[in-house]
């Protein structure tokens, strides 16, 4: 579902804006699938009315670069966080584009909102591409693990603080909301909301933009294993294909396959060993034979002593025999058994 030209034509700024924020929530908190139809056609449709109130945003041109956030209008706050919106939008597009792409696009998004919301001190943070640049972040002398373990101690407790700065801000836009939209809060009730909005996606903005590098970094590491290319990286270098080859044993075998090759002569293993044996002392196939087989000599001696052994095993084999029947008769005769001379 799309929105036509003349559709947009007849929205205000500010209903481009609320329909756009209003359809980002709906994606977010429904329990469908986001790459489904009905879900991709609201991500479309916020798109759009936000790109209208990007353009209708830059004729009117109502920021200066010189301005604090104080100094602009209370009304005129919350269009600050346009390029948040349209961030948070593009994350959730699933289309013909690569995810790297989509990526890329929504890291820009944040980049300019949180860019802008630096520049008018909306709240007290770094960016991040800033840190990361700075020679603290990036040590090149020998104390390179101590400062990188610093950094992700220092990163993680900034997560841990904007985790709780944002559930206090959502605590107070949820009081102060019911009273903004129905048009019953003041200018100083309007203005405190919306510059909670904007911190609110101050630090949203700060964990996407996390994400989205680890993502990032992710898929060029699959891409690089892969060999996979797109439009927006480095075309991967493909290997020049190699020619296979085939080592042959027989003559048959080289005539039908080749050698695989192309430059040089094919050759069996049978022909190599005849052109050495012509040229050096190499044995033929008869004398290697006849030295592998052993001599009439040496086998007649084998089977001598073989049959050596053989009889002294028989023989030792009737002494056991006689000395267990000597030793049996000794058990059933006792010392002294038919002497009887002696006795009277």
């Amino acid at each position: 579902m799309t929105t036509s030209e003349e559709e947009l034509q007849q929205l205000r700024l500010p209903d481009l804006l609320e329909t756009g924020r209003q359809l980002l929530e709906e994606v977010e908190a429904s329990t469908q699938p986001t790459g489904s139809k009905p879900m991709q056609d609201k991500v479309r449709r916020a798109l759009e009315l936000l790109e209208k109130a990007s353009d209708m945003l830059s004729e009117l041109d109502p920021f200066s670069q010189n301005e604090d956030w104080e100094e602009i209008a209370s009304p005129d706050l919350k269009y600050l966080m346009l390029p948040a919106l349209k961030g948070a939008l593009t994350l959730n597009l699933v289309g013909n584009k690569d995810r790297f792409d989509y990526l890329l696009e929504a890291r820009e998004h944040f980049k300019n909102f949180l860019t802008q919301s630096h520049n008018y001190h909306v709240a007290d943070f770094e960016l991040p591409w800033e840190q990361s640049s700075s020679p603290e972040c990036n040590p090149t002398t020998s104390e390179f693990l101590e400062p990188t373990l610093f950094a992700m101690a220092s990163q993680r407790q900034a997560k841990i603080d904007r985790y709780k700065q944002n559930k206090a801000v959502e605590q107070k836009l949820s009081t102060l909301k019911s009273a903004v939209e129905s048009g019953q809060a003041d200018e100083e009730c309007v203005r405190e909301y919306n510059l909670l909005q904007l911190r609110r996606w101050i630090n949203i903005s700060l964990d996407e933009m996390d994400r989205i590098d680890q993502e990032i970094e992710i898929l060029r590491e699959r891409d690089y294993y892969s060999g996979e290319t797109s439009a927006s990286r480095v075309p991967f270098q493909k290997r020049p294909s190699r020619r296979p080859f085939i080592l042959t044993r027989s003559a048959a075998q080289a005539q039908i396959f080749g050698a695989g090759y192309p430059s040089m002569a094919t050759m069996t293993v049978n022909d190599w060993y005849e052109q050495h044996q012509k040229c050096t002392d190499l044995p033929s196939g008869q004398e290697v034979e006849k030295e592998a087989s052993p001599p009439e000599s040496h086998r007649a001696s084998q089977k001598e002593e073989k049959e050596q052994e053989q009889k002294e095993e028989e023989e030792d084999e009737d002494a056991r025999h006689r000395m267990q029947q000597w030793d049996d008769w000794k058990d059933a005769h006792p010392r002294g058994y038919g002497n009887r001379q002696n006795m009277g």
